[in-house]
């Protein structure tokens, strides 16, 4: 074999280990699954005890630390809690709104402006058996078996988990962003963004995570309180919470 020919096989294999190596990274980086940008927390509503809360004694709880406050007056710790969807100026819920199986908000089907009215807008609901589903608003039937439902827009992950085509993979539309998706073997995760991030990367998250339906719950405003994730907020000012607690042992 002559130099020439050695050379050319040689820098054909550099080329190709530096386009496998470039490969690799960009694979790795286009992974958003990581836990340093979001906060995650994975349950199970047949075995924790998923509810929605609005009001307590004194009017809506507005923020989680109410929220703690009042279960621990009633001897339950708080394991998580998240903000639950959007609402109006008085802090009641935009759209339907059921808590223990009582239909305290009606279901809003007009247009508008702002996220909320994106479309398709969605329905997050858990039965009395635990189950729960993320529906298109359109598509939603009211049954007895409905015990706690928010309305919130646009829904993340359509069609089986494709991501909402509306969303623009290079928008610079970015804000703190929380939400909730359906695992396959129907746990839910719940995740908010600790950075400003775009509609498509959040929805993305719940599509690398498996979810085949997804829901985005709020912007800004959003607050998650997971001490088993070392994220405790517990100020705030919002309508729906969605919380998980304990019996104190």
């Amino acid at each position: 074999m002559n130099c020439t020919v050695l050379k050319i096989i040689l820098k054909s294999n550099i080329d190709f280990l530096l386009f496998l190596i470039l490969f690799i990274n960009l694979s790795c980086r286009q992974k958003i699954t990581d836990e340093k940008d979001f906060v995650i927390y994975i349950t199970n509503p047949q075995k924790q005890n998923v509810r929605f809360y609005w009001k307590g004694n004194n009017g809506a709880f507005k923020n989680i630390e109410s929220l703690k406050k009042r279960l621990e007056s009633e001897n339950q710790n708080l394991l998580f809690a998240m903000n639950g969807g959007m609402f109006d100026n008085d802090n009641s819920p935009k759209g339907l709104y059921i808590e223990n199986s009582k239909i305290l908000k009606n279901i809003d089907t007009l247009t508008g402006n702002g996220n909320f009215y994106l479309q398709p807008n969605g329905i997050f609901y858990l039965t009395k058996s635990g189950e729960s589903n993320i529906i298109e608003t359109k598509k939603y039937k009211q049954t007895p078996q409905t015990i706690f439902a928010t309305q919130s827009g646009p829904m993340l992950l359509i069609d089986g988990g494709e991501i909402n085509p509306i969303f623009q993979q290079e928008s610079n539309n970015l804000n703190i962003r929380n939400g909730v998706g359906i695992l396959q073997n129907g746990e839910l995760i719940f995740a908010m963004s600790k950075a400003e991030i775009n509609f498509y990367n959040f929805a993305k998250l719940f599509k690398e995570y498996g979810c085949k339906k997804a829901l985005y719950l709020d912007g800004f405003v959003s607050r998650v309180y997971a001490p088993s994730k070392k994220r405790e907020q517990i100020d705030g000012d919002f309508g729906v919470i969605i919380g998980i607690s304990e019996s104190k042992k």
